[in-house]
């Protein structure tokens, strides 16, 4: 083997280095400020979920913790968007600082459910103005800052790259304070005004915000749900609280999490809740990292979008993460993720949401999460799969049913040759055999099997009484000369063979039987035999 040539290192990496301060000035510059807005978020619908986060953070820190309450005004005609929350308010000598800073949260560190320190300004992007309005308990003050929407595309589209973030914050911002005896006695109020046209324009879609908020804020589940107090009671020993009451438009009533007692699968059939699954998911630590629950059912078929509770969905603060498909990758089939329904609602606050929230940082946390969701999702898709079996034998049956006593009748009903009518039996007897075999599968329950059996007994006793009594049951073209009767015969037979709706073609032979009949009747002797 020929000698390895030898590597030849740079004098830089062989001496010792002694490594010195930046000494520049570090510029940040003015498109961050487009980064943490429009560019973060991929669904418009997001700045909803930003500014409900600030709102449930800012109400349990608040004294109105356990009433807390968010009002959503949305007017088209103003194109304005107001959501307004009924938590602590941020104190005036607090006011600037905290809503003019970007990534410097106060909450980092904290059970706060944000800690970046953007979310806030999710609205720039899609308004002409941005509006801030606080209250604290201890003031008489309203205090007001307005962002210059129009003016920060303005600065953002400018080649001048001059303009730090804070000088871009500066020229776009501006203050005041006001009296206004109308306001709660605390409280935080975002406004945007003049909301951008987007797509469908769903942003000031008054049923769209409600669809997205019943999934992704921490409501309430209905109290018609009838596993709603298990879940609650489950969460809420862990710590996790769903009692925001959210309003949109002065509804008389809170927005409520979209689970029901079941779901319409298509226009024929339901989704029916009937059991519900609790898990503890332990952390690397032995504590309990996350409270699972599924919530099973028939497993029929995948669950509609529009039911707005398809698939295993993630939730950290009580408020989603992602989309119904995050866990997907965890089935062995991923299309079983949409068949089913249940929630993860995560403890362990080392698994943290990224910052667009729509998934969670990698980490050993989430890997061992992943790992205990894994049999849970392989459970569900063997319950799946057994389902469709169970479907499968179920179908069978109904069909083997079908053409069993359709051979039958075919057979009692006569104007066939005597060939066809032994094939006829001989397909009638196969599918009994077929409907006792599909009776004896293990993919169906013991109460399913019970009632297929009676079923099947009472079809075969049927069966073969039709059979049997075709023997001795007048044919209807007895009297008929060879040729004719065979004429007779061969169009009969033509009739069951071409047309597919079997009932259809039973319908037509038995009325041309009839016709038959008829004609024999006001005939007579001779005549029946041209």
């Amino acid at each position: 083997m020929s000698a390895q040539p030898k590597i030849e290192m740079p004098i830089a990496f062989e001496k010792k280095i002694n490594w010195v301060p930046v000494s520049e000035t570090i510029v940040i510059g003015k498109d961050v400020l487009e980064l943490v807005s429009s560019s973060m978020y991929v669904d418009p619908m997001a700045i909803y979920r930003e500014y409900i986060q600030n709102a449930v953070d800012s109400i349990e820190e608040s004294a109105n913790k356990e009433n807390g309450r968010v009002e959503i005004a949305i007017d088209v005609a103003a194109r304005s968007i107001r959501i307004r929350d009924n938590g602590g308010g941020v104190p005036a000598e607090e006011f600037v600082k905290r809503l003019t800073s970007v990534g410097a949260s106060t909450k980092r560190g904290t059970t706060a459910r944000g800690f970046r320190g953007v979310g806030r300004l999710a609205g720039l992007g899609y308004c002409q103005e941005l509006i801030f309005r606080t209250r604290s308990s201890a003031e008489s003050m309203v205090s007001e800052m307005r962002w210059d929407c129009r003016e920060l595309r303005t600065l953002l589209r400018s080649a001048q790259q001059d303009k730090g973030i804070a000088e871009v914050i500066r020229e776009i911002v501006q203050l005041r304070k006001f009296k206004d005896a109308s306001a709660p006695a605390s409280f935080f109020e975002v406004e945007l005004k003049s909301v951008a046209r987007l797509g469908n324009d769903k942003l000031m879609n008054a049923d769209a915000v409600i669809h997205y908020l019943a999934q992704v804020a921490p409501v309430p589940f209905s109290p018609e749900f009838k596993f709603a107090k298990r879940i609650t009671e489950a969460l809420t020993s862990h710590g996790i609280n769903s009692a925001l009451d959210i309003r949109v438009n002065g509804a008389e009533s809170p927005l409520y999490r979209p689970y029901t007692n079941s779901i319409n699968l298509d226009e024929r059939h339901k989704a029916r809740i009937s059991d519900l699954e609790i898990h503890e998911i332990p952390g690397t630590d032995g504590s309990v990292a996350a409270i699972a629950w599924i919530a099973h059912h028939d497993y029929a078929g995948a669950i509609p979008s529009s039911a707005l509770v398809k698939g295993i969905r993630a939730r950290a603060g009580n408020i989603q993460v992602g989309e119904h498909s995050l866990f997907e990758e965890l089935f062995p089939e991923q299309r079983f993720n949409s068949w089913s329904i249940g929630e993860v609602n995560i403890l362990d606050r080392r698994l943290i949401p990224n910052g667009r929230r729509d998934h969670f940082e990698q980490s050993v946390h989430f890997s061992n999460l992943t790992n205990h969701l894994s049999p849970i999702a392989k459970d569900i898709a063997r319950r799946c799969r057994q389902s469709s079996l169970t479907r499968k034998w179920l179908r069978a049956f109904e069909l083997h049913k079908g053409v069993a006593l359709d051979r039958a009748k075919a057979v009692a009903r006569g104007g066939v040759s005597k060939a066809t009518r032994a094939s006829n039996a001989d397909a009638a007897r196969k599918s009994l055999k077929a409907m006792h075999n599909a009776v004896n599968q293990k993919y169906l329950s013991d109460e399913s099997k019970n009632r297929l059996a009676t079923e099947a007994k009472s079809v075969d006793t049927r069966v073969n009484k039709l059979i049997a009594n075709a023997g001795t049951a007048a044919d209807p073209l007895k009297d008929f000369k060879p040729q004719v009767r065979n004429a007779y015969e061969e169009v009969i037979t033509l009739i069951y063979e071409c047309v597919k709706n079997r009932n259809a073609a039973a319908i037509i032979v038995e009325k041309i039987l009839e016709k038959i009949k008829s004609g024999k009747s006001t005939t007579s002797g001779p005549q029946q035999k041209r």
